[in-house]
């Protein structure tokens, strides 16, 4: 009787060992693989995203030009397809915490019902981004109808909560449309204004005109990209207006731009633009 109790214990001991071994092993795993993505959350990547009729490979480029300049940083190419799938090119390197991601839409029409259905798209890229890579900080860039796609997202369906954005720089955004009266309010305009208590507090916007005839940069009026100042004056940590002329400040011109690519330099990459002040400021230069 007393050998099979001690066979039964010896057992017993062995199944715990055994267990134990099991379920340590899965721990361990479990625990490397939280470390990873504590790792990946330090990634703070620049998400860029064109105006109409642009592609992903439209800030080729502007990249090129950044990683002469400074620190080389992978690139990677969203694209939002209109069945909501998503294709993408090009990696983000181990180590590189400063990557650049460009996303695209298959659908690029110009018009405001498209820009909100591009808001919608942009959601999807970025929750796809997010879970891919593990990412939660991150610095945008739009060109044109791109900061109105980021703009519309920011104030319908960023969160908050589980994510931060440090800048938003706009480029040529026209948030009037081609209205050259600030007067006459467009209906985006009007909907930007009332959703924008839904915008980041802490986030620091610049919004960023082109003056090729001191009118306009060739396309959009400068009144319109200076309509901006409704949606984020008083909204946001600090917003800044600039404007650029003289050579390069065409429209389809200025994201390369020797003073923009500057200003992404320093006001994103660097970070030296995030949280200047304590109070929300307006400079018009």
């Amino acid at each position: 009787m007393r050998i099979i109790k001690n066979i039964i214990l010896i057992s017993l001991l062995f199944a715990i060992i055994l267990a134990s071994l099991f379920f340590g092993e899965k721990w361990v795993r479990a625990n490397v693989k939280n470390q990873a993505i504590v790792y990946n959350s330090q990634l703070n990547p620049t998400v860029m995203i064109p105006g109409s009729s642009a592609n992903n490979h439209r800030f080729d480029n502007l990249v090129a030009i950044l990683n002469r300049q400074s620190t080389t940083h992978s690139l990677l190419r969203v694209q939002v397809n209109e069945d909501n799938s998503i294709s993408y090119s090009g990696r983000i390197r181990p180590n590189d915490s400063q990557p650049y991601i460009v996303i695209g839409f298959q659908n690029n029409s110009d018009g405001y019902a498209n820009i909100k259905r591009q808001a919608k798209w942009l959601e999807i890229a970025m929750k796809f981004l997010q879970k891919r890579y593990h990412f939660n900080h991150f610095n945008a860039f739009g060109h044109s109808n791109g900061g109105l796609d980021w703009t519309i997202y920011l104030e319908k369906y960023f969160n908050q909560k589980s994510s931060t954005i440090g800048t938003l720089m706009t480029v040529g955004s026209p948030f009037n449309f081609s209205e050259k009266s600030e007067s006459n309010r467009t209906q985006m305009l009007t909907d930007l204004i009332k959703n924008r208590s839904k915008l980041p507090r802490d986030m620091t916007v610049y919004s960023i005109a082109g003056t090729e005839t001191y009118n306009d940069d060739g396309i959009v009026p400068i009144e319109s990209v200076l309509s901006g100042k409704y949606v984020f004056q008083k909204n946001v940590h600090s917003y800044t207006q600039i404007t650029v002329s003289g050579n390069d400040s065409e429209h389809s011109d200025l994201p390369t731009n020797p003073q923009i690519v500057q200003l992404i330099q320093r006001d994103i990459l660097d970070g030296r633009g995030q949280k200047q002040s304590s109070n929300p400021v307006f400079n018009n230069h």
